[in-house]
Protein backbone atom coordinates (compact mmCIF):
# COMPACT_ATOMS: atom_id res chain seq x y z
CA UNK A 1 0.00 0.00 0.00
CA UNK A 2 1.52 3.50 -0.89
CA UNK A 3 1.80 6.35 1.64
CA UNK A 4 -1.16 8.66 1.08
CA UNK A 5 0.16 12.38 -0.63
CA UNK A 6 -2.63 14.87 -1.04
CA UNK A 7 -6.23 15.38 0.29
CA UNK A 8 -8.92 16.85 -1.53
CA UNK A 9 -12.00 18.39 0.39
CA UNK A 10 -15.25 17.70 -2.15
CA UNK A 11 -17.83 20.65 -2.00
CA UNK A 12 -20.12 22.89 -4.34
CA UNK A 13 -19.04 25.81 -5.92
CA UNK A 14 -20.50 29.72 -4.74
CA UNK A 15 -21.47 31.29 -1.17
CA UNK A 16 -24.56 29.96 -1.29
CA UNK A 17 -23.47 26.12 -0.48
CA UNK A 18 -20.75 27.35 2.17
CA UNK A 19 -22.19 25.95 5.14
CA UNK A 20 -23.96 22.83 3.63
CA UNK A 21 -23.85 19.14 4.76
CA UNK A 22 -22.64 18.49 0.85
CA UNK A 23 -19.50 21.10 1.63
CA UNK A 24 -18.13 18.75 4.45
CA UNK A 25 -15.17 18.09 2.29
CA UNK A 26 -14.31 21.87 2.29
CA UNK A 27 -14.82 22.50 5.35
CA UNK A 28 -12.59 19.64 6.50
CA UNK A 29 -9.65 20.90 4.38
CA UNK A 30 -10.20 24.44 6.35
CA UNK A 31 -10.12 23.20 9.43
CA UNK A 32 -7.36 19.94 9.08
CA UNK A 33 -4.97 23.67 7.83
CA UNK A 34 -6.13 25.62 10.77
CA UNK A 35 -5.19 23.10 13.34
CA UNK A 36 -2.34 21.68 11.98
CA UNK A 37 -3.56 18.48 10.56
CA UNK A 38 -2.39 15.73 8.25
CA UNK A 39 0.75 18.01 8.09
CA UNK A 40 2.32 15.44 5.66
CA UNK A 41 -0.07 16.21 2.78
CA UNK A 42 -0.80 18.55 0.69
CA UNK A 43 -4.67 19.74 1.24
CA UNK A 44 -6.40 20.71 -1.76
CA UNK A 45 -10.18 22.08 -2.19
CA UNK A 46 -12.20 20.80 -5.09
CA UNK A 47 -12.24 23.56 -7.82
CA UNK A 48 -15.16 21.80 -9.40
CA UNK A 49 -17.58 24.51 -11.54
CA UNK A 50 -20.09 22.46 -11.16
CA UNK A 51 -21.66 20.55 -8.62
CA UNK A 52 -20.53 16.90 -8.70
CA UNK A 53 -18.01 17.32 -10.96
CA UNK A 54 -15.10 16.38 -8.97
CA UNK A 55 -13.07 14.07 -10.78
CA UNK A 56 -11.61 16.52 -13.76
CA UNK A 57 -10.00 18.37 -10.97
CA UNK A 58 -9.04 15.55 -8.94
CA UNK A 59 -7.18 14.10 -12.59
CA UNK A 60 -5.58 17.30 -12.62
CA UNK A 61 -4.06 17.35 -9.07
CA UNK A 62 -2.84 13.76 -9.55
CA UNK A 63 -1.31 14.35 -12.77
CA UNK A 64 0.24 17.29 -11.90
CA UNK A 65 1.75 15.64 -8.44
CA UNK A 66 2.44 12.39 -10.51
CA UNK A 67 0.72 10.28 -7.80
CA UNK A 68 -0.97 7.33 -8.61
CA UNK A 69 -5.36 6.80 -7.19
CA UNK A 70 -3.67 4.91 -4.00
CA UNK A 71 -2.02 8.22 -2.75
CA UNK A 72 -4.71 9.98 -2.58
CA UNK A 73 -7.61 10.72 0.15
CA UNK A 74 -10.65 12.35 -0.59
CA UNK A 75 -13.11 13.40 1.81
CA UNK A 76 -16.65 14.39 1.06
CA UNK A 77 -19.73 14.07 3.16
CA UNK A 78 -21.62 10.61 3.46
CA UNK A 79 -25.29 10.69 4.04
CA UNK A 80 -25.62 6.71 5.27
CA UNK A 81 -23.01 7.52 8.22
CA UNK A 82 -24.17 8.99 11.40
CA UNK A 83 -23.23 13.07 12.15
CA UNK A 84 -20.78 12.89 14.05
CA UNK A 85 -18.92 9.30 13.00
CA UNK A 86 -16.67 9.04 10.30
CA UNK A 87 -14.71 5.96 8.11
CA UNK A 88 -11.64 5.36 6.42
CA UNK A 89 -12.43 3.40 3.25
CA UNK A 90 -10.70 2.69 0.42
CA UNK A 91 -11.62 0.92 -2.96
CA UNK A 92 -15.12 1.13 -2.52
CA UNK A 93 -17.95 1.60 -4.53
CA UNK A 94 -19.61 5.89 -4.46
CA UNK A 95 -22.77 4.31 -2.87
CA UNK A 96 -24.78 7.24 -4.53
CA UNK A 97 -22.09 9.66 -3.95
CA UNK A 98 -22.20 11.62 -7.16
CA UNK A 99 -18.90 13.48 -6.68
CA UNK A 100 -17.51 10.51 -5.69
CA UNK A 101 -18.61 8.49 -8.73
CA UNK A 102 -17.86 11.46 -10.99
CA UNK A 103 -13.63 10.55 -9.76
CA UNK A 104 -14.28 7.26 -10.22
CA UNK A 105 -15.43 7.33 -13.75
CA UNK A 106 -12.57 9.93 -14.65
CA UNK A 107 -9.75 7.89 -12.85
CA UNK A 108 -11.23 4.49 -14.00
CA UNK A 109 -11.14 3.33 -10.55
CA UNK A 110 -12.02 3.40 -7.16
CA UNK A 111 -8.64 2.40 -5.52
CA UNK A 112 -8.54 4.92 -3.79
CA UNK A 113 -8.84 6.44 -0.04
CA UNK A 114 -12.13 8.41 0.86
CA UNK A 115 -12.72 10.08 4.41
CA UNK A 116 -16.29 9.75 4.52
CA UNK A 117 -17.75 12.49 7.03
CA UNK A 118 -21.23 11.03 8.49
CA UNK A 119 -24.07 13.57 7.75
CA UNK A 120 -26.80 11.45 8.89
CA UNK A 121 -29.23 13.28 11.43
CA UNK A 122 -32.30 12.19 13.16
CA UNK A 123 -34.36 14.64 11.37
CA UNK A 124 -33.02 13.61 7.81
CA UNK A 125 -33.00 9.59 8.01
CA UNK A 126 -36.49 9.97 6.33
CA UNK A 127 -35.15 12.00 3.61
CA UNK A 128 -33.47 11.55 0.12
CA UNK A 129 -29.95 12.77 0.67
CA UNK A 130 -30.35 15.00 -2.37
CA UNK A 131 -33.03 16.63 -0.58
CA UNK A 132 -30.96 17.50 2.38
CA UNK A 133 -27.38 17.91 1.96
CA UNK A 134 -27.78 21.52 0.84
CA UNK A 135 -29.48 22.59 3.75
CA UNK A 136 -27.60 24.70 6.25
CA UNK A 137 -25.29 23.09 8.82
CA UNK A 138 -26.74 23.98 12.23
CA UNK A 139 -24.67 25.08 15.09
CA UNK A 140 -24.95 21.90 17.49
CA UNK A 141 -24.17 19.75 14.20
CA UNK A 142 -21.65 21.55 12.78
CA UNK A 143 -20.08 20.78 16.32
CA UNK A 144 -20.39 17.21 15.74
CA UNK A 145 -18.77 17.63 12.61
CA UNK A 146 -15.97 19.14 14.18
CA UNK A 147 -15.46 16.15 16.82
CA UNK A 148 -15.53 13.83 13.85
CA UNK A 149 -12.90 15.66 11.75
CA UNK A 150 -11.04 15.82 14.92
CA UNK A 151 -11.29 12.06 16.11
CA UNK A 152 -10.40 11.48 11.93
CA UNK A 153 -7.05 13.24 11.89
CA UNK A 154 -5.57 11.73 15.62
CA UNK A 155 -6.71 8.66 14.02
CA UNK A 156 -5.09 8.66 10.90
CA UNK A 157 -2.15 10.34 12.84
CA UNK A 158 -1.75 7.19 14.84
CA UNK A 159 -2.04 4.56 12.25
CA UNK A 160 0.50 6.79 9.79
CA UNK A 161 1.74 3.98 7.44
CA UNK A 162 -0.66 1.57 8.12
CA UNK A 163 -3.56 0.33 6.27
CA UNK A 164 -6.44 3.04 7.93
CA UNK A 165 -9.33 0.33 8.10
Amino acid sequence: MKELKIAIGLGNPGDRYQNTYHNVGLFAISFFEEKGFFKNLKLFKSEASAMNVSGGYVLKVMKKNKLSPEEILIIHDESDIKIGEYKFSFDRNAAGHNGVQDIISRLNTKAFWRLRVGVQTNTNTHIKAQDFVLKNIPTSENKLIIQSLTAAAHSYEKKRGQRLT
